[in-house]
């Protein structure tokens, strides 16, 4: 672990604990909000001009001018951990990590942020800076969408401070986009051992489906396509008239993402007295790479080097809220804190790590 950092390990740990021991799943909105107000407390210290906007997202704006394009800066509090999480996977530093549910993803980036921000002594960059802290990014930000997207276009550079890419610790410079349909099938109930040929099996048109729609995928060039729930049938002497099937899919392109979506809706059964409905689509746009993306890696590689590390980028299957603003301004992902771990039990940060990316970020906020 650096010692000549002039970032304060113990300062990043105290305010890091201080969010990870108020649980904030996604569902639990008042949950959340205590998180919020946290932040939102930290953000009024630097004099920063807030609001809250419909669906629960804050907007925080640090010396933002009227008619200038600013930085903007994206970061959630809300996790994928149900309360009581902390009972049975408590905060735990052991030698260069520090373990607790939310802490890597994606607590730390907001703390190393604030950390960052009080660097610059409320002397802000050229236009100001606008953070988005948002409530639902973990279940796809069905309210927080619409105010990235429109935060999104008074950017000239958007900075997401989601955890960079684990065990490489590279920034992410493209996300797959990601879909989620829910396809039911209704049939016809009979008799299987009486009256077979009377019935019109639901499982049997989901089972042509599965394999039909997962050949769909093309891996060579990032299009994956998933069944990973299936459920259906009442009794095993019944011909099933219920049954559906989730799929979960992901795509580097938007062009990708619209022939997938068009072959799914186009799908017909065998048998054509199963009824069809399919819920659903293309959750998150794809995060394609773009020179505006690329020059923004760059610019950082360039600091990390100057700091002493090396620095790469990577495209990765999961997305965020980036996702939205890529096609609308320049965007780089995995600017939070290093470390392993979303979503499982052993989520953890580097703490050897922490301090370097910390200051990569308040010299890409200034020089940006």
């Amino acid at each position: 672990m650096k010692t000549d950092s002039p970032v304060d390990l113990r300062a990043l740990l105290k305010d890091l604990k201080t969010l990870v021991d108020i649980e904030s799943p996604s569902t639990d909105l008042a949950a959340i909000s205590r998180v919020m107000n946290v932040v939102e407390g930290w953000a009024r210290d630097l004099s920063a001009e807030t609001r809250a906007l419909p669906g629960g997202t804050r907007e925080m704006n640090f010396g933002v001018q009227e008619g200038k394009k600013y930085i903007l800066v994206l970061a959630h509090v809300d996790t994928v951990w149900p309360h009581r999480t902390l009972q049975g996977m408590p905060w735990r530093e052991d030698g260069d990590r520090v373990y607790g549910p939310g802490t890597y993803d994606m607590k730390a980036g907001i703390v190393g942020l604030f950390h960052a921000l009080r660097s610059f002594n409320k002397k802000w960059p050229e236009g100001g800076i606008r953070l988005m802290v948002t409530p639902d990014e973990e279940i796809g930000s069905p309210t927080s969408r619409g105010h990235i997207e429109q935060a999104a276009k008074g950017a000239r550079a958007v900075l997401v401070v989601e955890p960079p890419v684990a065990d490489s610790h590279h920034l992410k410079t493209g996300r797959k986009g990601t879909g989620q349909y829910i396809i039911t099938f209704t049939g016809i109930a009979s008799h299987a051992g009486n009256k077979p040929s009377e019935g019109a099996s639901a499982i049997t048109a989901a089972a042509e489906a599965v394999l039909a729609l997962q050949g769909l995928a093309r891996p060579d060039v990032g299009t994956t396509i998933s069944v990973g729930k299936i459920s259906g049938g009442t009794a095993t002497n019944v011909v099933p008239a219920e049954c559906s099937i989730d799929i979960d899919l992901r795509v580097s392109t938007m062009s990708e993402a619209e022939r997938v979506d068009k072959a799914i809706h186009g799908w017909k059964p065998g048998d054509g007295r199963v009824k069809v409905s399919i819920k659903g689509g293309l959750n998150r746009p794809p995060f394609e790479q773009s020179p505006g993306t690329l020059a923004l890696y760059e610019k950082a590689k360039v600091i990390a080097a100057d700091l002493g590390f090396e620095l790469g980028h990577e495209v990765v299957g999961g997305g965020s809220d980036g996702n939205f603003t890529a096609p609308i301004a320049p965007t780089l992902d995995g600017l939070g804190s290093p470390g392993d771990g979303a979503h499982a039990s052993h989520e953890h940060v580097r703490l050897d790590r922490w301090p370097d990316h910390v200051q990569l970020l308040t010299r890409l906020i200034q020089e940006v």
